[in-house]
């Protein structure tokens, strides 16, 4: 007799193991943690496994959860692969996008298009911001998914493409040679501003920041006039501007993830399905 698995039963098992914490995961899935509890129950009497082991450190699987783990994420993926191409037309609904100010018109506008013409009953909403700010408008469900920048070695099961930051400065520009060095950042909560602090100390050059009030529009104008250098992604730096390679003395920075926080309603499935197809694409043309 064949048996199934409920893939709404596999994404909490999902969520809890990336969260270690039934509380964290019930708020990432917008349940209660007597509901999140009752799945992982229903998963195990449907599997005749345990699972989870839970005491006061949290919740961690087991061996053989360890071992469903792999093939639900697997399974997970599939599913949602399989609506998206379905292009079920009645889907509708919201969705709140939470985006870096970077790749708001840089990586997304293909994406956007692509997700408007498979879903047009679905009005979506983009909220710009810093990664830190995004990552707390999830965790306060203010959006239903967010793409978070995050250094590579601290990026979760999330992660949607691994990318490297890199010096920019204007066209030929003389910025990078001043001392202290001239540096903008689009925010005071920048991913990049940890690193890039932790980089030029570590260099010993002298550092100081330019824009007292930055935004993305801000920043730009700033390193094209040549009165500051910035860090960007690579992948989202115009042919306006120059990467500033090992030559001009900049230290390197480690590499960043992005990672895509995301719940499980229809319509955000159907953006994360859109989203994981993208970055598969571009990983695929840049091989």
């Amino acid at each position: 007799m064949s048996r199934n698995l409920d893939v709404g039963l596999l994404r909490t098992l999902i969520a809890v193991a990336d969260c270690g914490s039934m509380t964290i995961a019930a708020s990432r899935l917008h349940m209660t943690q007597g509901a999140v509890s009752q799945r992982i129950k229903r998963l195990e009497t449907a599997t005749s496994l345990l699972l989870m082991e839970r005491d006061q450190l949290g919740a961690r699987l087991t061996p053989a959860g360890e071992r469903l783990l792999a093939s639900a994420r697997q399974l997970v993926d599939l599913n949602d692969n399989i609506l998206a191409a379905l292009d079920v037309p009645a889907l509708s609904g919201r969705v709140r996008l939470g985006v870096p100010h970077d790749l708001v018109g840089t990586h997304l506008p293909p994406m956007l298009h692509d997700f408007a013409r498979r879903h047009p009953d679905v009005d979506v909403t983009l909220v710009p911001g810093s990664s830190y700010e995004l990552r707390r408008a999830w965790e306060a469900r203010k959006v239903d998914l967010a793409l978070v920048e995050e250094p590579a070695s601290a990026s979760s099961d999330g992660r949607l493409s691994l990318e490297q930051p890199v010096w920019v400065g204007a066209a030929g520009g003389q910025a990078w040679r001043r001392r202290p060095l001239p540096v903008c950042l689009v925010s005071d909560t920048c991913v990049f501003r940890q690193p890039v602090d932790a980089a030029l100390r570590q260099a010993g050059i002298a550092a100081r920041t330019v824009i007292d009030y930055a935004s993305m529009e801000a920043t730009t104008a700033t390193v094209q006039a040549d009165l500051a250098v910035s860090a960007w992604l690579a992948s989202t730096v115009p042919a306006t501007l120059d990467i500033l390679g090992p030559d001009s003395g900049l230290p390197p920075l480690p590499p960043y993830a992005i990672t895509l926080l995301a719940g499980d309603a229809p319509a955000t499935l159907a953006m994360t399905a859109c989203l994981r197809e993208m970055y598969a694409k571009r990983a695929n043309q840049l091989q």
